[in-house]
C-alpha cells in the first residue's frame, strides 16, 4: 500500500502578474506531520467553489499556488494518526480542504486525520463524490428536519430545489415520504422536480412577492432554504405553528427583514447548517444514512467522469453555467 514514488501530479492553479494560470504539475511529498494521514486520491468531484479558487477568487483562497478541490475520497497510504490505519477509505469534504490547504485535484492529499470519515459499507468512492459537499450539506439540513418534523405533520417547503443541496434534499425527503413542495426559479425544470419526488411546484417570483405581513398563513411545518433572503423571510412567515427550518446558503441576501413574531407567536426554530465544520458525530451519521436508506436510486446516472487534464475545459464551462450534474474527477483505475 505505501507508495515509494518521490513526487505525484496535481492540477496547479500559479498566479503570475495578476492572472492564474493553471497546469498539471509534479509535486513532491512532504512528511507527516502528527496526527495527518496521506490519502491515495481515488476521485474528487468538480464544484463551484473549486472553479472560484481556481480563477483567483481570494475570497475563497488566499495564497497561490494552490491545488483546488474541496472534496476527495480515496485510501491512506500513510497515517500518523491512532484512529485510521493505513488502507482505510475515507471521505474529507469541508473544513479547509481546497480553499487554503491544497485539495483533491491530485493523486494525493495530506490532511489532518479528524478531516477524515470512513467510507460507509455500501458506497463507493465514486458515489461519495457524486454526494460531495453538496450530497453533505442536503443530508444534514434532512437530518435536522427530520429530528422534529415527521411526514405526517404536513407539507415540507425546499428552496433552490434544482441546486445540488436542494435537488438531493427533495429526492431523499420524498423518498422518507414528505409531501415537498419545491421552490424554483426555473419553470422549465418543472418535470425535473417531479421526477425527483415534489408533489407540488412554486414559481421563486411568485413566492417573493408574497405579503409584507410579519406572518403569513401557514403554508408548511418544516423547510429546507438553500437560498436566504426574501424567500427565507417568506418560508419562516409561512410556517405552521413549532414549525421547522433550516438554512444553508446566501445566495440571494445575508439579510434577513423580519420581526421577531414567527419565533414568539408561532414558536418557530431555525436551524443553521455549516458543513464546513459541523460536529464529526453528525457527519457520520449522515454520511451512513446516504449509504443506506437516503441514496437515490439513480445516483450514478447523474454524473460524468472526467480525467486531471479535462479540469480546465470543465471549469470554463461550470463558470458559464454550461454544465449539468455533476462532473466527478477520476484520479485511479481500478
Amino acid at each position: 500500500m505505501v507508495q515509494n514514488k518521490s513526487t505525484f501530479k496535481a492540477f496547479r492553479v500559479e498566479e503570475k502578474d495578476g492572472n492564474y494560470i493553471s497546469s498539471i504539475k509534479d509535486m513532491e511529498f512532504k512528511p507527516l506531520a502528527k496526527n495527518e494521514i496521506l490519502i491515495k486520491v481515488h476521485n474528487s468531484s468538480l464544484n463551484y467553489k473549486d472553479a472560484l479558487s481556481a480563477t483567483g477568487n481570494k475570497g475563497v483562497t488566499r495564497n497561490y499556488p494552490h491545488t483546488p478541490g474541496i472534496d476527495a475520497a480515496g485510501i491512506i497510504e500513510k497515517s500518523n494518526s491512532e484512529s485510521l490505519q493505513v488502507g482505510d477509505k475515507v471521505i474529507v469534504t469541508s473544513y479547509d480542504l481546497g480553499m487554503n490547504t491544497d485539495g483533491g485535484f491530485a493523486e494525493y492529499i495530506q490532511v489532518p486525520s479528524e478531516w477524515a470519515v470512513k467510507l460507509p459499507e455500501k458506497m463507493t468512492m465514486k458515489e461519495a463524490m457524486i454526494f460531495g459537499t453538496a450530497g453533505l450539506t442536503a443530508g444534514m439540513s434532512v437530518l435536522r428536519l427530520t429530528e422534529l418534523i415527521k411526514p405526517e405533520d404536513g407539507k415540507i417547503a425546499v428552496s433552490g430545489a434544482t441546486g445540488g443541496v436542494g435537488a438531493l434534499s427533495v429526492s431523499i425527503l420524498s423518498k422518507l415520504g414528505y409531501h415537498v413542495v419545491a421552490i424554483t426559479g426555473k419553470e422549465m425544470e418543472r418535470d425535473y422536480l417531479i421526477n425527483l419526488g415534489a408533489k407540488e411546484i412554486v414559481l421563486r417570483n411568485e413566492f417573493e412577492e408574497l405579503d409584507k405581513k410579519p406572518l403569513l398563513n401557514p403554508m408548511f411545518v418544516g423547510a429546507i432554504d438553500t437560498v436566504g433572503g426574501a424567500i427565507l423571510e417568506n418560508i419562516i412567515k409561512s410556517l405552521a405553528p413549532i414549525g421547522v427550518v433550516t438554512c444553508c446558503g446566501n445566495v440571494a441576501s445575508p439579510k434577513l427583514d423580519l420581526t421577531v413574531f414567527p419565533f414568539i407567536l408561532r414558536g418557530i426554530t431555525l436551524i443553521g447548517i455549516d458543513s464546513q465544520n459541523y460536529p464529526m458525530n453528525y457527519r457520520t451519521k449522515v454520511w451512513g444514512r446516504l449509504a443506506h436508506d437516503w441514496k437515490p436510486e439513480l445516483l450514478n446516472d447523474s454524473c460524468n467522469e472526467i480525467k486531471l487534464e479535462d479540469i480546465q475545459d470543465k471549469i470554463e464551462l461550470m463558470l458559464q453555467g454550461k454544465l449539468k450534474g455533476r462532473t466527478i474527477l477520476k484520479l485511479i483505475e481500478l
